[in-house]
């Protein structure tokens, strides 16, 4: 156990944007996440148009989240082995050519999820290294602030992500619209290559990557301060996630059956909100101190979905529970410090991979809970959970040391 030291001066948004390097990964980053959220949907209406299953355009939507645990135990490594840049233009081309393949119309729709889920499997290892590099270009402050950006981008890409989506299937069908994810992946690629310098690779170990990555998310699993970090990260925003899998049935048993888009979107304007406000109004310090207050604010609203609010209240409920999610940024510079440089790509893989493998899970626990419960019962359950799990980590979020 070591104290840190005292935390630094309150950054401001445009001290972040003033930093030309950044701007390119930022840049490149939401060239990313528009190009995945069109891909997505696109290929989710097109496998179900092909055969009419919901399962199977359910499958689609998420097929390329669900290759991260995989690529987070088998390939790690190479985020530390390999030079960042080349890491996250290697895989801009990948994505490239997929995209072109899926707009090509060619393959079948089993065959379509297949190759979406192969070559999604080192999409873990391009986020780790666009992570890890984030704390190279920004320090202090700015780097909490460049963590609360990026999760700023994903919270508005998922309040746009459907309707530019939408329109563009509507405007080019969803092959035309592939298209435009080819386009994106290109433009990310030559601005990373072209704008981004250089940085060289921060391992050095040799072998075979797969014992190296499981070696390494070993040893740092076994580290009780990041152990107890990782858990912190991943544990209460998890469990929440199960709430998420029965917001439509819970729309339909409110009867307002359409009201399912304003709940979700409510989860995202809360999180924009909370790393808006919390990032930008309140110091550092007392940032960390309220890492565990907000961890609480994660459940504890949900429990009012016990007594069934109509769409306005539960809206309410799941926008300050988003806003909660600002935890993290009182957790983010603690578990900077305490992970390795040098495998800190692999670390902040570790902690993506935990994030979104737990997530997929609870969402699709809390739908098959959501089979022999009423749904709103199924969300004040997440949200105890939630809270429970808080208490359990109480002492790490509530603790200015790691």
């Amino acid at each position: 156990m070591t104290t840190l030291q005292a935390a630094p001066a309150r950054a401001t948004y445009r001290e972040v944007f003033a930093v030309g390097q950044f701007r390119v990964l930022f840049t490149g980053y939401t060239l990313f996440l528009g190009g995945e959220s069109v891909k997505m949907l696109a290929l989710s209406v097109t496998v179900y148009a092909s055969t009419g299953s919901p399962l199977l355009a359910a499958l689609a939507y998420v097929a390329g989240f669900l290759p991260y645990a995989l690529g987070g135990t088998l390939l790690l490594a190479y985020a530390d082995r390999c030079p960042p840049r080349a890491v996250m233009v290697g895989y801009d081309l990948v994505r490239a050519a997929v995209a072109a393949v899926l707009a090509a119309g060619l393959l079948s729709p089993t065959a379509m999820l297949v190759l979406v889920f192969v070559t999604g499997i080192p999409s873990a290892v391009a986020s780790a290294a666009r992570s890890a590099l984030l704390p190279e270009l920004l320090d202090g402050d700015r780097y909490v602030l460049g963590r609360a950006v990026f999760s700023m981008a994903a919270g508005g890409t998922q309040v746009l992500g459907f309707a530019v989506g939408g329109m563009l299937i509507a405007t080019l069908g969803p092959y035309g619209a592939l298209w435009i994810t080819v386009a994106s992946c290109l433009l990310s690629a030559a601005l990373l290559r072209l704008r981004l310098a250089e940085r060289p690779r921060r391992g050095t170990a040799a072998g075979y990557a797969v014992r190296e990555t499981w070696r390494v998310n070993r040893e740092l699993l076994r580290r009780p301060a990041i152990r107890s970090l990782l858990l912190a990260q991943w544990l209460p925003p998890a469990l929440v996630v199960g709430a998420e899998g029965v917001l439509v049935p819970y729309a339909v048993q409110i009867g307002m059956p359409d009201s399912a888009g304003l709940l979700f979107t409510a989860v995202a304007l809360g999180m924009l909100t909370g790393d808006l406000v919390i990032g930008r109004l309140v110091t550092p310090e007392r940032r960390e101190r309220l890492a565990g207050p907000l961890a609480l604010l994660l459940g504890a609203p949900l429990l009012g979905f016990v007594l069934s609010p109509g769409p306005v209240i539960a809206a309410l409920l799941l926008a300050a529970s988003g806003f909660g999610v600002a935890y993290q940024l009182g957790l983010a510079r603690r578990f900077l410090k305490a992970v390795p440089e040098a495998n800190r790509g692999q670390a902040f893989g570790l902690a993506l991979t935990g994030t979104m493998t737990l997530q997929g899970l609870f969402a699709a626990g809390g739908g098959a809970l959501g089979e022999v419960s009423a749904p709103g019962l199924v969300v004040g359950a997440a949200g105890a959970a939630s809270l429970l799990s808080v208490l359990g980590l109480w002492r790490v979020l509530a603790s200015p040391r790691a």
